[in-house]
C-alpha cells in the first residue's frame, strides 16, 4: 500500500461496496473510504457537535438565570426582612413615611436614569474585545458620562421636589430633611457601565451575589435599630448608607474588571464621531430612556398615588404588598439580564434559529415561574405577613395576592421585551409603553379614591394584560417580517448569516 491510492480495478465485492459508499463516486481514499462518505461523516459530527453547542448554551443560559435568580431572589428576602424590622419597630404610620421617601427617591432616579447599559451591550454585540478595544472604551466613556450626568442631575431634581411635592403629603419639617438627607443617594447611583460590563463579560455569578453582604449589613443594621428602639431618622440613614455602598462597590468592581480586559484610559476616549461609528445610538438610548420612564411612572409613582390619594398607612400596606411582589418579579429583569447580551449577538450574527430558541425557553420559565409564584402567594401571604411585618399588615393580604397577579403579566413579557430591543424596535416597545402605562394611571386615579390600596393593584393588572399581548404582537410580526425578507435573500447569504462565527465580547 506505497502507492497514494488504489490500482484503477478492484474486485466485484469491492467494487460494489465501494459504489455503494461513494454513491458511484469514483475518487477514494487509501484506506478505501470514498470522500463522499467523509463528507458525510463530517456533516454528521458537524450536526451532532452543533447541537451539543446549543444544548451547552441553553443551559449556560439556564445556569445563569439560576445564579441571579438564586442572588436575586436571597437578595430580595433579605430586602423584605429588613423592611419588616423597619416596619415593626417603625409602626404602620411612621413606616409608610420611610416607604413614601423611598419611593419618592427611586422614582426620580429611575425617571432621570438613561439605563445607558441598553446601548452599550447592543452596540458591543458585534465587536470583539481584543481588535476592538478602541470602540469598546468610546462605548464606556459615552455611558459614564451618561451615568454621571443623569445622577448629578437626578440629585438636583430631588432636592427642588422634596420641597415642593412635601405640602401635598402632608410631610413635617423632619420628614423633609430626611428626604433631602436620602435623596444624597443619588450622587452614587452610576450602574449604567457596571451592569453593562458585567453583563458582557458573562460575570453573572457577581451580580447575582455580589450584593447580599450588603443586604446581610442593612439588615443587621435593622435589627440592632428594633433592639435599640431607633426613631425614622435612624432607618432613613440605613438604608441611604447601605445603598451608596452597594453603587460604589460595584463601581469599583467594574473598573478593575475593565482594566483586567485591557480597556483601560476610558475617559480619554474621544468622542467626536460617535453618532457616525454607532448609527442610532443617541435615538436608542432616548427611545430606551423614555419608555423606561414611563414605566417607573407605574412601577414606583404607585405607592406615591396611595398616599395622595388615600392615605400614608395605605401607602405603607400597599409597599409592603409590592415588597413581597417585587421577591417574585425580581426574576423578569434577570431573565433579561441574561437574554439581552445573547439575543442582541444573535441578531446581530444573523442567527434567527438560536435567537427565537432563547426568547421561547425564556417565555416559557417565565410563564410557569409566574402561576407557581401566584399559587404560592395565595396559599400563604397571611402567615407571611404575620411572621414578617406583624398582625397590624394583615390588611396587606389580599393586596399581595391582586399584586402578585399583575407580576405574573408583567413577567410574561420579559423575553419580548427584549427580544424587540435586540432587533431595533424600541419604538414599537415604546408606543406599547405608552398605551399601558395610560391605560394604568387611568384605572389607579378612577379606583384608588374608591377603594384605596387595591386600586393600584387592579391598575397593574390592566398594565400587564396590554404589556404582555402588545410585546407578543409585535415580536410575532416582527419576526413575520424578518422571514419574509429573509426569503428573497440569496442562499448563499442566508448561509454565511446563519453560520458566521461569534465574536467574543
Amino acid at each position: 500500500m506505497a502507492g497514494s491510492s488504489f490500482p484503477p480495478m478492484m474486485g466485484d465485492a469491492s467494487s460494489d461496496l465501494a459504489r455503494i459508499l461513494d454513491l458511484n463516486c469514483s475518487a477514494r481514499t487509501e484506506c478505501g473510504v470514498s470522500l463522499a462518505t467523509i463528507a458525510m461523516t463530517t456533516g454528521l459530527i458537524g450536526h451532532v457537535m452543533e447541537a451539543l453547542k446549543r444544548r451547552s448554551a441553553g443551559r449556560t443560559r439556564l445556569a445563569n438565570i439560576a445564579h441571579l435568580l438564586t442572588g436575586n431572589f436571597l437578595g430580595s428576602l433579605l430586602g423584605l426582612v429588613a423592611f419588616a424590622l423597619s416596619a415593626r419597630a417603625l409602626g404602620v404610620a411612621n413606616y409608610g413615611q420611610l416607604a413614601l421617601i423611598i419611593a419618592f427617591t427611586r422614582v426620580v432616579e429611575r425617571v432621570v436614569s438613561f439605563q445607558s447599559w441598553q446601548p452599550i451591550i447592543k452596540y458591543a454585540a458585534g465587536l470583539d474585545a481584543s481588535s476592538d478595544r478602541d470602540a469598546l472604551r468610546i462605548l464606556m466613556k459615552f455611558g459614564l458620562l451618561i451615568d454621571v450626568g443623569a445622577a448629578v442631575c437626578a440629585w438636583v431634581i430631588a432636592m427642588g421636589a422634596a420641597l415642593l411635592v412635601a405640602p401635598f403629603f402632608g410631610w413635617s419639617a423632619e420628614v423633609v430633611q430626611l428626604l433631602v438627607l436620602y435623596s444624597s443617594v443619588l450622587l452614587f447611583q452610576i450602574s449604567g457601565v457596571p451592569v453593562a460590563v458585567q453583563r458582557m463579560a458573562g460575570n453573572f455569578r457577581l451580580l447575582a451575589y455580589g450584593q447580599l453582604l450588603n443586604a446581610v449589613l442593612r439588615v443587621l443594621l435593622c435589627l440592632l435599630g428594633v433592639l435599640l428602639k431607633a426613631d425614622l431618622a435612624y432607618f432613613t440613614a440605613v438604608w441611604a448608607g447601605t445603598q451608596i455602598l452597594g453603587s460604589l462597590t460595584l463601581l469599583t468592581l467594574t473598573m478593575r474588571a475593565l482594566h483586567r480586559q485591557g480597556v483601560r484610559k476610558i475617559l480619554r476616549a474621544p468622542l467626536a464621531g460617535i453618532t457616525s461609528r454607532f448609527p442610532g445610538i443617541w435615538n436608542f438610548a432616548w427611545s430606551s430612556n423614555i419608555s423606561l420612564t414611563l414605566r417607573v411612572s407605574a412601577q414606583e409613582l404607585d405607592t406615591l398615588l396611595v398616599g395622595f390619594l388615600a392615605d400614608q398607612a395605605s401607602a405603607g400596606l400597599y409597599q409592603i404588598a409590592k415588597r413581597i411582589g417585587r421577591v417574585g418579579q425580581q426574576v423578569g429583569p434577570q431573565v433579561q439580564n441574561v437574554l439581552y447580551p445573547d439575543v442582541a449577538r444573535f441578531w446581530a450574527q444573523g442567527r434567527i434559529g438560536k435567537f427565537k430558541r432563547a426568547v421561547f425557553q425564556a417565555e416559557a420559565m417565565l410563564f410557569g415561574f409566574g402561576i407557581l409564584c401566584i399559587l404560592i402567594v395565595a396559599a400563604f401571604a397571611r402567615p407571611l405577613l404575620m411572621w414578617t411585618a406583624g398582625p397590624a399588615f394583615l390588611g396587606a393580604a389580599n393586596l399581595v395576592i391582586v399584586q402578585m397577579v399583575a407580576v405574573a403579566f408583567v413577567l410574561s413579557g420579559s423575553a419580548a421585551r427584549s427580544a424587540l430591543l435586540a432587533m431595533g424596535k424600541q419604538r414599537e416597545v415604546l408606543r406599547i409603553v405608552v398605551v399601558a402605562t395610560a391605560a394604568f394611571h387611568i384605572t389607579a386615579l378612577l379606583l384608588i379614591p374608591r377603594i384605596g390600596a387595591m386600586g393600584g393593584n387592579i391598575a397593574h393588572i390592566v398594565l400587564g394584560i396590554l404589556w404582555t399581548a402588545g410585546l407578543a404582537l409585535s415580536l410575532k410580526q416582527a419576526l413575520k417580517t424578518t422571514h419574509s425578507d429573509r426569503l428573497t435573500r440569496p442562499v448563499d447569504s442566508l448561509d454565511q448569516a446563519d453560520l458566521s462565527p461569534s465574536k467574543a465580547i
